[in-house]
């Protein structure tokens, strides 16, 4: 071969050699770009966090929001001041990002911390090739200029506070990572606290079970750290909390007039909770419509085929625990006695309005099937016959009742019983000094403050003047399970209006943020299987 051919050889392949290197180069350099592995915003999530809101999809979740029927009606849940801005600045920084956020960005976390309110949380986010940037001319831009911005060092890390145009301050620190942004500069410190010392979430045993559980193709997903959960109204002087269980998460899911959280929880620890004692009951199956008076804004019904586990878990409620007698102690054990008995294995209660106008509380009714109706009555009667007297005791109230209005109630048979906790126990109400009333009806046990609510329920079911069918309940129920552990449904417009005693099985969450919730009818949820508990929340709008 001439030489001359040789070299013309030698350097057309060099040149294909170079080409290729520098094609295979740069698409190895774009891949990496284009799928820069995302930063685990759970790194720096403290471990005190009581719940994390996380999306893949920012944009998607805050249309999702703007498009549901209670914000197209100005009807808005302002839990997070940080969603609000979130809310308020992001169609202004899509604006400067034609091309759409990065897969990074869209990524965003935000976790609430005690004492919970809408300011004390914080804001995470991604960031992937050239959002740095972004996010610094776009702060820039839209912060007050009243006050220049600040920096500190927080153990070699930088943190700054910008003035925002209502006078508040907001604490940022980032690096080509991540964004962290908070109310409080305390958080921020506490974050990086979480991220150096490796304290935070994802170091967190029982977290990191239920995040590795995490399921795809949602617009949102909130975990809830459901320890200890305030109850009731905050004007209630027992200041209630009950251990609801774990770290649980919940996929959300909108469309116009409904809000769906789909949930999940594994077993924590040995720490006896509510959802620990729903998990070792036998599933109820099917909806107690036909036997609720459609006034009926609150109901809710247990499985109960192991009595002890629910009743361990009651008795530890702030209204159930205080120091009673002994005579009233030995009452409750009589009562654990019968139910074991004669007792069906679910037990639901309700609340409702009755036509008496001279009875000014809500009507509340528990009902507990039995075994052999008739047997049950023999043996109540001689229960209530052998009870000794209690001394020193309040009046027992009287068995009355409007007559005229619930005449079909006069047939059945009502009691007045000892002081007991087991009312109280299943509903909250502590009403009549622990006195209750009973009746046996359709083969259930009804139980109730007073003898009026015996009487309207009796009068509204005989009437066929009930829940089933109607238009408000059969939407409520049709998203939900018919076979089930537990589920309560409530009109929260008038819950919330009703006195402390009556709704200490809601959560405060609820009666903290009523202007929102007034407008929603709220239903839960929960399923056991294999010792997993699945809590299911329904948020139906009524406008």
């Amino acid at each position: 071969m001439k030489p001359r051919l040789l070299i013309q050889i030698v350097v057309v392949i060099s040149v294909i050699l170079l080409c290729t290197g520098v094609g295979i180069y740069s698409y190895l350099r774009l891949y990496a770009v284009e799928h820069q592995r995302d930063f685990n915003l759970y790194t720096l999530v403290p471990q005190d966090a009581v719940a994390v809101l996380e999306t893949d999809r920012m944009a998607d979740l805050v249309n999702d929001v703007n498009e549901l029927d209670c914000s197209k009606d100005n009807c808005f849940l302002y839990a997070s001041e940080l969603f609000v801005y979130l809310k308020k600045y992001l169609y202004a920084l899509l604006e400067d990002t034609p091309h759409g956020l990065s897969k990074q960005m869209s990524k965003m976390l935000i976790s609430f911390h005690e004492p919970d309110n809408p300011m004390n949380q914080v804001l995470y986010c991604s960031l992937g090739s050239g959002d740095y940037e972004l996010v610094g001319s776009f702060v820039q831009k839209y912060c007050s200029s009243t006050f220049p911005s600040k920096y500190f060092d927080y153990k070699g890390e930088e943190i700054r506070i910008y003035p925002m145009e209502d006078g508040r301050f907001l604490s940022v620190y980032f690096t080509t990572d991540f964004l962290v942004v908070s109310f409080q500069k305390r958080l921020v410190e506490q974050v990086i606290d979480a991220s150096r010392n490796k304290k935070s979430l994802m170091n967190l045993a029982s977290f990191r079970t239920i995040h590795a559980d995490k399921h795809k193709n949602v617009v949102a997903t909130l975990y809830v750290r459901m320890k200890e959960v305030d109850m009731g109204k905050p004007t209630d002087g027992m200041r209630l909390q009950t251990r609801l269980g774990g770290w649980t998460e919940f996929d959300m899911k909108f469309n116009e007039n409904a809000i769906y959280c789909s949930g999940i929880s594994h077993r924590a620890d040995s720490t006896h909770t509510f959802m620990d004692a729903l998990r070792v009951q036998k599933p109820v199956e099917g909806f107690p419509g036909a036997s609720l008076p459609s006034s009926t804004f609150f109901y809710d019904c247990w499985a109960i085929s192991d009595r002890k586990a629910v009743f361990d878990f009651t008795a530890r409620q702030e209204y159930a625990k205080a120091t009673y007698s002994d005579y009233i102690k030995q009452r409750d054990e009589d009562w654990m006695t019968f139910l074991n008995d004669y007792a069906g294995e679910s037990v639901k209660a309700c609340l409702f309005y009755s036509k008496d106008t001279l009875h000014t509380a809500p009507c509340a009714v528990m009902a507990i099937p039995v075994k052999d109706e008739r047997m049950a009555e023999r043996r109540l009667r001689a229960l209530l016959h052998a009870t000794p007297a209690e001394e020193d005791a309040p009046p027992m109230p009287k068995v009355s009742f409007n007559r005229l209005l619930y005449p079909q109630a006069l047939k059945y048979k009502k009691y007045v019983l000892p002081r007991n906790t087991l009312f109280t126990q299943m509903t909250g109400i502590t009403e009549n000094a622990l006195y209750s009333f009973a009746c046996f009806y359709q083969g259930d046990l009804l139980m109730a403050p007073d003898a009026t609510s015996l009487s309207a329920y009796i009068e509204a079911v005989e009437s066929g003047d009930v829940m089933d069918e109607t238009p408000a309940y059969e939407e409520s129920v049709a998203s939900l399970s018919p076979l089930y552990n537990f589920v309560m449904m409530s009109d929260l417009e008038v819950m919330l209006r009703q006195p402390e005693t009556y709704v200490r099985l809601v959560p405060n969450f609820f009666f903290r943020h009523a202007k929102f919730f007034s407008h929603f009818i709220l239903a839960v949820q929960f399923t056991c299987a294999e010792g997993v508990a699945y809590p299911n929340i329904v948020l139906l709008y009524k406008g």
